[in-house]
């Protein structure tokens, strides 16, 4: 391959390549390998790749730089590795956590993807365990920018961090098909032996049954009378509605509702049995039925005060307020039931910053209104939101201090107009006159 010389100015003003001018000063040029490369070049690149054919296959936790779909090289790990079908020895696929990434970006990846010349030391996990797992948080080992994490809830020790890791590494199911969407996924998730050789998933956005191929979903819809998820219309403002399952009443629908719903969260327990729960399932309703945008869990008896258990938002309808709206309706149905409420714990990252941003925005335009004092017990009993989690939430915006043995709010107009603004958008709004609900009650 020829080189490109760097021209140099002479003393007479004329140009002159590098090479041109060291052969001027009588320093011999290297000699050249028959295929016109200098010889020293072509001994330095067969060393390189004898080198690089030295390493291959990739170890299980070796460390390279991996061109990631923005064309740049990103620091990843080696989580697991497949043979190449019809391929060399040599010839694998890897699967790479990209080490500054959420796990949800987890891929395969090619050979050539990777720097192989960036190879680090396979490092000893046992070594770096005991380094990390009495200090590492479920929050922490994410690497998501929200740093401080709600204390006195209960969160997965290290140990049980690391058991779900491994079992979680390696995404089963690399896309869905829902409704008029193909989703990439985020997240492992245990669907039954059966599933186990299938990329991609085709789901009935009605019933959520899943299939394997595209035909056996066009026959199911042939056949499937659902136009909405099976259950109780609770609320409807223009194309929103939302519906309540009882997952004692809709099984099925509800264990598919949690296979899907672990696609997208991570630290979620897959729970088999549902008769305990109560299903939010939001929708965008048109002519053609109600079309899943998200949902929220909740127990039907829990002795914590919790008035959710998982939420999500769909991946085609993030960024759009649903996530606020189901922590809104949420607390709503709180109110009708004359209590106070808290998201279940650990939260999801997602899960986390969408709570903070919507204490924050509800607090702030109370705060703002209110003329007077108001104390912490007040702004409870107006929006259910649990003490705690508000004065988390006003310790973080610095809008409280500790005087003479309690907590004193201390909302300076100017503060609050600039946390207002911080805050962005409140995101849709629930309109309460068009819920129509009652609280669950057991029936005999």
């Amino acid at each position: 391959m020829g080189s490109m010389d760097t021209p140099t100015i002479t003393e007479n003003g004329t140009t002159q390549s590098h090479t041109a001018a060291a052969a001027a000063d009588g320093e011999q040029k290297p000699l050249a390998s028959s295929n016109g490369a200098p010889a020293e070049m072509t001994l330095e690149s067969e060393a390189t790749k004898k080198r690089r054919v030295g390493m291959l296959p990739l170890e299980v936790g070796t460390r390279v730089m991996c061109r990631w779909r923005d064309g740049k090289y990103h620091p990843v790990k080696v989580i697991e590795r497949r043979k190449v079908h019809y391929g060399g020895p040599n010839d694998y696929e890897y699967y790479v956590h990209y080490t500054e990434f959420n796990r949800r970006l987890d891929e395969w990846v090619k050979l050539e993807q990777l720097d192989l010349d960036s190879v680090e030391t396979v490092v000893d996990e046992k070594v770096e365990d005991k380094v990390t797992s009495l200090k590492m948080t479920r929050h922490q080992k994410r690497k998501i920018d929200e740093t401080h994490v709600e204390v006195g809830h209960e969160e997965l020790d290290a140990a049980s961090l690391r058991e779900h890791e491994e079992f979680t590494k390696v995404k089963n199911i690399a896309t869905i098909e829902l409704g008029r969407y193909e989703i990439e996924t985020w997240y492992f998730s245990p669907f039954p032996p059966e599933y186990n050789d299938s990329l991609k998933l085709y789901f009935c956005e009605f019933c959520l049954n899943f299939m394997k191929r595209k035909e056996q979903l066009q026959r199911h819809m042939r056949k499937c009378d659902l136009k909405h998820p099976p259950g109780d219309e609770i609320y409807r403002s223009g194309t929103l509605s939302m519906f309540e399952v009882d997952g004692k009443k809709n099984k099925v629908y509800g264990q598919n509702l949690c296979y899907l719903a672990k696609l997208f969260l991570d630290h979620k327990t897959l729970y088999y049995d549902v008769d305990l729960f109560l299903f939010y399932v939001l929708c965008e309703c048109d002519d053609r039925g109600c079309h899943m945008v998200g949902y929220f869990s909740k127990e039907k008896h829990s002795e914590e005060s919790y008035n959710l258990a998982c939420i999500l938002t769909l991946p085609p309808y993030q960024r759009k307020g649903y996530g606020k709206f189901l922590i809104a309706f949420s607390y709503e149905l709180s109110k009708k039931e004359g209590k106070v409420g808290t998201p279940e714990r650990p939260l999801s990252d997602l899960g986390l910053l969408s709570y903070r941003g919507y204490w924050t925005r509800v607090l702030l335009d109370i705060l703002k209104k209110h003329k007077g004092n108001i104390s912490i017990k007040e702004l409870s009993d107006m929006t259910a939101i649990k003490a705690e989690d508000i004065l988390t939430t006003l310790q973080s915006l610095e809008l409280i201090q500790y005087r003479k043995g309690q907590h004193v709010i201390c909302a300076d107009p100017k503060v609050l107009d600039r946390h207002l603004k911080a805050a962005g958008r409140g995101g849709l709004e629930v309109d309460v006159s068009k819920l129509i609900w009652t609280p669950y009650k057991e029936q005999n």
